[in-house]
């Protein structure tokens, strides 16, 4: 049977939207087709549309720009040629449909040039025009998380054009647990982690090996139980390792925690639209994780570590789906073939 490719637009802040669409092109037996800004060889490498300098702020002519779009920055070279190389893929390849993870500039491009949409729906509160569009003109939701960690303001038809897909980049590690061990997770999408304040607590827990992975600064003098080893291969792992997990309420890390089923403190960062912390309230309502909003006192961390690991297990379990990422792909290609037999297209 000659399948036309699903597309999966892959946004290029923070490193979850590449590990997801990696683990759904894996687990699929229908062609998909990556497409982003420094994705490689792992599909279309599309020009960059972020500014030249300095860091982006959203501001991109605000004044003229519809209330339907987020950011379409005027005159961009870059985001003229992205367009451009979308546009010609679609016209070429004909895809059955387009994931969008997430933007709705292209999830509008992929409608104007009639191919139908998948949005990957992330969590917080998104009632914007912009995203509500996009939500409307799309054929289905994804949602990355699991349906219990839902805001309650998101609307009824909202969750009931969803389907939800917990962990999809998530795989169980079966590495042997040390109690003992602290890893503190410091992920690309957010600041890097300040080495002195986790050299602080690092001292206050002393029978404890404390493990750093991700960006952090150099602290002084570091506490001879404080392991600051960088960017790692295999992040899993280290969470399969760890005692105790430290760390922000983003999707890649809450999934490989999940996943793992390991005791979780949870630091919320600032995000769009409180992405991280609509999820960090919700693991606290449902008691799956120790929820702070600032980093604590150093003399807290040994009250605090105790109190992570006699969060019940049970808890951490319900909210995570081994198989997630295969159900996603059968999903999407069960959207494709439904979309397929639905409308007659002409040449």
């Amino acid at each position: 049977m000659n399948r036309r490719p699903i597309g999966y637009y892959v946004h290029h802040h923070g490193a979850g939207h590449l590990a997801r669409a990696r683990a759904i092109a894996a687990a699929s037996d229908w062609p998909v087709t990556l497409l982003g800004t420094g994705i490689g060889d792992a599909g279309i490498d599309l020009c960059d549309d972020r500014p030249v300098s300095g860091q982006f702020d959203g501001v991109d002519g605000a004044d003229s720009r519809s209330s339907v779009l987020h950011y379409a920055p005027v005159d961009h070279k870059g985001v003229r040629r992205r367009v451009a190389q979308m546009a010609l893929w679609i016209a070429t390849e004909h895809p059955a449909l387009m994931v969008v993870d997430v933007s709705v500039e292209v999830a509008m491009l992929a409608r104007l040039a009639s191919v139908p949409t998948v949005y990957v729906r992330l969590n917080g509160d998104r009632r914007d025009p912009a995203h509500l569009d996009a939500f409307r003109s799309a054929f289905a939701l994804l949602a990355p998380f699991h349906a219990d960690l839902e805001m309650a303001s998101t609307p009824a038809w909202v969750r009931q054009k969803t389907t939800y897909f917990p962990g999809i980049a998530a795989q169980a590690q079966e590495d042997p647990r040390d109690e003992n061990r602290v890893l503190v997770v410091v992920g690309r999408g957010g600041p890097v982690g300040d080495g002195a304040q986790i050299a602080d607590a690092a001292r206050t827990c002393p029978d404890m090996h404390w493990r750093v992975i991700g960006p952090v600064t150099s602290p002084h003098d570091p506490p001879p139980n404080l392991e600051i080893a960088g960017w790692v291969d295999t992040p899993e792992q280290e969470i399969a390792r760890a005692g105790v997990v430290i760390g922000a309420a983003g999707d890649g890390l809450l999934g490989a925690v999940l996943a793992a089923d390991r005791p979780f403190i949870c630091i919320p960062q600032d995000r769009p639209y409180d992405e991280q912390r609509a999820t960090a309230a919700r693991l606290k309502a449902l008691d799956a994780a120790i929820v702070l909003q600032d980093w604590p006192h150093a003399d807290l961390w040994p009250i605090l570590i105790g109190e992570a690991h006699a969060v019940p297990s049970a808890n951490r379990r319900r909210l995570h789906h081994p198989d997630s990422a295969k159900a996603a792909a059968l999903w999407l290609a069960d959207c494709a073939e439904s979309i397929a037999g639905e409308v007659e297209y002409r040449e």
